[in-house]
């Protein structure tokens, strides 16, 4: 956000869709920092419009990319982590429900959790080696990438992609990990 193309024709083209009966799901970034204060300003009126015309809105803040790279990192670089953090957020909605995985979730279950759910938030937890479940959980819960903390959830979408060698276990213990993260913060 905070150019003219996006920011002016998102909310018009998400605004048909749902007028339509469509789910509609923003995944959008906020400018850097650096990018000036004239696109900052654009991309909030943009993402204003945008929130009145979605279902679920995430918005990830540019900056926070600033925490997940090193300071070595080239600008072109960190502009193309923005977009592939994009690409993986669509990708992993989509991936939901078209493709089959060992637990059976459909659209009707994504509808029923993004639909009119307002603001949103993604987190990505990758890992490999022994303790990849475990630590996938935790980079996905502790990403750079979520503003506030998730206790506050009303609802939650996982999606777990691995090799073949993934095991149950593994999943299970991703998922615990994460759930009990989660209590562990409602708590406080």
């Amino acid at each position: 956000m905070g150019g003219g193309t996006g920011t002016g024709g998102a909310p018009v083209i998400a605004g048909v869709a749902k007028s339509m009966g469509i789910l509609t799901v923003g995944i959008v970034t906020t400018p850097f920092s650096f990018e000036g204060r004239r696109r900052a300003v654009q991309a909030q009126e943009g993402i204003a419009s945008l929130r009145d015309n979605v279902d679920t809105l995430i918005v990830i803040p540019n900056d926070k990319l600033l925490t997940a790279v090193s300071q070595s990192t080239p600008v072109t670089e960190a502009f193309n982590l923005a977009d592939d953090i994009l690409r993986q957020g669509v990708r992993g909605i989509s991936d939901i429900i078209t493709i089959p995985g060992l637990v059976n979730v459909d659209f009707a279950d994504v509808r029923a959790i993004m639909a009119n759910a307002g603001s949103s938030l993604m987190g990505i937890g990758t890992a490999t080696g022994k303790t990849r479940a475990r630590d996938a959980a935790l980079n996905a819960i502790q990403s750079p990438l979520l503003d506030i903390g998730i206790e506050r959830a009303t609802g939650i979408v996982w999606n777990i992609t691995g090799g073949s060698d993934l095991t149950l276990f593994e999943v299970s213990l991703f998922l615990f990990g994460c759930l009990f993260v989660c209590l562990l913060l409602s708590w406080t």
